[in-house]
């Protein structure tokens, strides 16, 4: 896995992915780090406590989450990017699913864009990743769970996704998958997925888990 540049062998160790929400609704910490000089602040505290990779968040994905314009996401996110970066050569995500943000934030310096769609909200967002050189973590997503058999079509989901991002010239080295724990999935999907990691490692991708109190 390469992000940046930077290589992460795989089966080493679990690598850990520091979250930090520009957002004044996020689950966790919405309203924390809406100043400069507080994100940047505790950026550098998750890298000095072991976080491999920052995730720069600027539109919240709870439950019921407020919608918000690619201007507003890309103001709130880009000051905090390029600062983190003047600091640090760290890999930097964008947690965003627009192709706009996603390029405005590989301009700034990050070097993964984080798509809670995996490719499918934007047509945009595979050929952004491609012009920017930045890995992506395609995550499954549905907008119902109108599934006929729900591991089947998980994995078909998936699938379509890996096969936007490869027809696009994203190498494989440079693709996470994520099987979105708490998106469109059932306390039960949930924890299928959770006890059949082993599974979904046969697609051949580093597996990113972020399994937050809000599913």
């Amino acid at each position: 896995m390469i992000i940046g540049g930077k290589e992460f062998p795989l089966g080493e160790r679990t690598y850990v992915m520091g979250i930090l929400n520009i957002t004044p609704d996020s689950f966790s910490d919405g309203g924390k780090h809406n100043h400069l000089s507080e994100a940047v602040e505790h950026a550098l505290k998750m890298i000095e406590e072991g976080a491999d990779i920052i995730d720069v968040g600027g539109e919240s994905t709870r439950p019921n989450y407020t919608k918000i314009s690619d201007e507003e996401e890309i103001a709130r996110v880009i000051p905090v990017i390029e600062a983190i970066r003047k600091n640090t050569d760290i890999p930097i995500s964008v947690d965003t699913y627009k192709s706009r943000v996603a390029d405005a934030a590989c301009q700034a310096g990050a070097n993964l864009i984080n798509d809670i769609w995996g490719l499918r909200y934007d047509a945009d967002m595979a050929r952004i990743a491609v012009k920017n050189k930045a890995s992506v973590c395609i995550m499954h997503n549905r907008k119902a769970m109108d599934y006929k058999d729900f591991y089947k079509d998980f994995t078909i989901d998936l699938e379509k996704s890996l096969r936007i991002a490869l027809d696009a010239g994203i190498s494989k080295k440079n693709i996470i998958i994520d099987p979105g724990i708490g998106f469109a999935k059932t306390y039960e999907m949930n924890l299928y997925l959770l006890g059949h990691l082993e599974d979904l490692h046969k697609l051949g991708y580093p597996i990113l888990l972020g399994s937050s109190r809000k599913s």
